[in-house]
């Protein structure tokens, strides 16, 4: 029997996503559509809210999978503290989890998923290696659709018309400053700069990872960290003794070049 179609939003709790949601059931309804969610359990508690509002306006309820274990968990499980490098976390919490949700799509419910994401034209790279992951890793391969590439005009305020005519404010970490708000800024992908960020808006919550990251290297024995430089480790008790030698504020603009992929999209 032909499957029929189904269309599924990777819900990340970015705008972007949001307004690929709003369009992507605009076009096919309500009953034809899923927001799919990948909880960490370290998101920040405003993007639950952004989404849920979100959710709420377009009228369809998100469908969420959750694996039960955190990041640090998930790094303790397979004895590799991920870093700016390489995440497990990604792997396990969001790739794996949507794998198993989208097979069983197929096999229970006799559902064929299209995927859309919400990235946009100056990340076609993320789109390229997107399309070739959906293509290969599912038992059958599933369309990628990329509609902030494929279908909208390139100069779109996502955020503006989410703000002004949706009247929902975005998620709070867009205004603090984050590039992203994956895992409410304690992402291991995150470099010098977005761990600059968070130690200056959030001194407790860079603390929780630098805890993190030394017990992992005491309890392993290990000299491992989250950050990299001159292609050894750099912790992040070194990081802050340096910011704090040399002020936080110096360190706001070094440009990363790493960014969380996974989590970002899905």
């Amino acid at each position: 029997m032909e499957r029929k179609k189904v269309h599924v939003a990777m819900y990340s709790g970015g705008a972007s996503s949001a307004y690929v949601a709003y369009q992507m059931v605009q076009a096919h309804g309500k009953e034809n559509c899923i927001l799919f969610f990948t909880n960490t359990l370290w998101e920040d508690e405003d993007n639950y809210r952004f989404m849920y509002e979100v959710a709420d306006y377009i009228g369809v309820e998100i469908t969420e999978r959750v694996d039960g274990r955190t990041p640090e968990e998930v790094f303790y499980d397979y004895r590799f503290l991920g870093n700016s490098r390489l995440a497990k976390c990604s792997e396990e919490l969001k790739v794996q989890q949507t794998i198993v949700f989208l097979e069983e799509l197929r096999d229970v419910h006799n559902l064929e998923p299209v995927l859309y994401f919400g990235i946009g034209p100056h990340e076609t790279h993320r789109s390229d290696n997107l399309r070739e992951f959906y293509s290969h890793r599912p038992l059958e391969p599933i369309e990628t659709r990329f509609p902030m590439i494929e279908t909208f005009r390139e100069d779109i305020d996502v955020k503006s018309i989410i703000e002004e005519e949706w009247g929902i404010k975005l998620p709070r970490m867009y205004a603090m400053g984050f590039s992203h708000a994956n895992c409410g800024g304690r992402c291991v992908r995150g470099g010098f700069q977005h761990y600059a960020q968070l130690y200056n808006v959030w001194p407790e919550r860079y603390a929780l990872q630098e805890e993190m990251e030394e017990n992992f290297r005491k309890d392993f024995e290990k000299n491992v960290s989250i950050l990299k430089k001159d292609g050894g480790p750099y912790t992040l008790r070194e990081y802050r003794e340096r910011m704090d030698r040399e002020g936080v504020e110096n360190f706001l603009k070094i440009p990363d070049e790493t960014v969380p992929c996974v989590c970002s999209f899905s």
